[in-house]
This record gives C-alpha cells, structure tokens and sequence, in this order.
C-alpha cells in the first residue's frame, strides 16, 4: 500500500519530537554537575520515558477502537481485522504492537514484506490477522 510507513513516521514525530527535547534538556541539566541539575535532569527522563509509554498505549487505544491513529487518519488509512473488516480492539492492537518484533529480527525483512505480499501485510499483521485499508 505505501502509506503505512507514512503514518508511523507521523505518529512517531509526534510523541518523540518533545520526548528528544526532554532527553536533550536532562543531558544539559545532568552534565552541569550540579547536584540540583542533576535531579532534575533524572526527574525529565523519568517524564520522557512516561509520555513515550502513554503515547504507545494511546495509540494502542486509537488503532484498537477506530482503526486510526493521526498517523493513519493523516494518510487515509486504517487497521483493521482481516476476518471481520472491524477495528481490532485494544488488546489485539497492543499484542501487534509487540509483535512488529518479529518484523525487525531477521534484517527488518517483515517492514520490508509488504512490498510483494499479496495482502500487503507485515509479520505483525500475519500474526493477528489484520491488515491496513484505505479509509
């Protein structure tokens, strides 16, 4: 389809634009060598490291319960049960989360899969059974 990695990269900028910005800001605060700087550099990461994982879990939720995150919607696709042509539910979006695993542990072939894949499906979609429509 093409427009998938269009819609990850969108969804990526998006929550780990700012998570950079805080990694970068805590660096800066912990390399002062101040005792102060440093707590607060350590205060940010613990911060960036929870919005990364409420941005992921957020998504889960988006994908699992309309099919689109604004990646998605932004490229005018969206997720969806192979079988039942529905939105696939939180659970199963997280579990396909975990399971793009799989699409990077031989040289990232499974990103790759889709470009001579009938169904044009990743690793992760064989695996629970989704694929990725046009809106």
């Amino acid at each position: 389809m093409g427009l998938a990695p269009g819609g990850y990269i969108i969804d990526y900028l998006i929550f780990a634009g700012p998570v950079f910005l805080l990694y970068i800001l805590s660096l800066m605060l912990i390399g002062t060598g101040d005792g102060g700087g440093a707590g607060l550099g350590l205060l940010l990461i613990m911060v960036g490291g929870l919005i990364s994982t409420a941005g992921g879990l957020w998504i889960c939720y988006q994908e699992g319960t309309t099919g689109q995150s604004i990646g998605k919607r932004q490229m005018g696709i969206r997720l969806v049960s192979a079988q039942t042509g529905q939105p696939i539910g939180f659970g199963m979006a997280f579990l396909r989360k975990l399971a793009h695993f799989a699409d990077g542990a031989v040289c990232y072939i499974g990103y790759f899969w889709p470009l001579w894949d009938e169904r044009k499906q990743t690793f992760a979609d064989k695996i629970c059974n989704t694929i990725v429509v046009r809106a």
